[in-house]
């Protein structure tokens, strides 16, 4: 049985092993809801995911030792001035738990670490459970919608949430 404590942590370059099994797990689960692919990951030397444990914003959650969940923030170059939760991922076990707001939780106070007063996504349309989630944790739909870059069949609704 599971313990129902769990730890969510900013993660580091430490963290390359635990993200990059973390983020396969994620691209393998739900394929649709990444812009990457488990195929083009699952290549990824070592060194390159210590350089991504270090360039990446991100949390890792964790419930007796093993990581049960991610989440990633930046800044996004098409629209500048914004701040951006991407790649959240919790393992099925863990979902339902509090694991996830608790990772957006994290994600926001990243954003205003940096005087952020927004925090934006984008959710791919057909994922309806992850939808459902954001409107829970308060992210509005703005209206624009855009294809996904390695796949335009997927459509991304953007979404945003006050932090003010």
């Amino acid at each position: 049985m599971q313990s129902s404590t769990f730890v969510v942590r900013r993660g580091s370059p430490r963290d390359a092993s635990a993200l990059r099994t973390i983020r396969l797990d994620a691209l393998l689960d739900t394929p649709d809801a990444y812009g990457s692919t488990f195929e083009a990951e699952c290549t990824w030397s070592d060194e390159r995911w210590r350089e991504a444990a270090g360039k990446w914003h991100f949390f890792l959650a964790e419930r007796d030792g093993d990581v049960v969940g991610m989440v990633s923030g930046g800044l996004n170059d098409h629209y500048p001035g914004t701040h951006w939760l991407y790649a959240m991922y919790v393992a099925p076990p863990s979902r339902g738990s509090g694991v996830a707001q608790e990772l957006v939780a994290a994600t926001c106070a990243w954003a205003k670490e940096r005087d952020a007063t927004s925090l934006y996504l984008h959710v791919t349309e057909s994922v309806a459970r992850a939808r459902a989630f954001y409107e829970k944790c308060g992210f509005e739909e703005t209206g624009t919608v855009i294809t996904m870059d390695r796949d335009p069949s997927l459509r991304l609704l953007t979404m945003v949430k006050s932090l003010a």
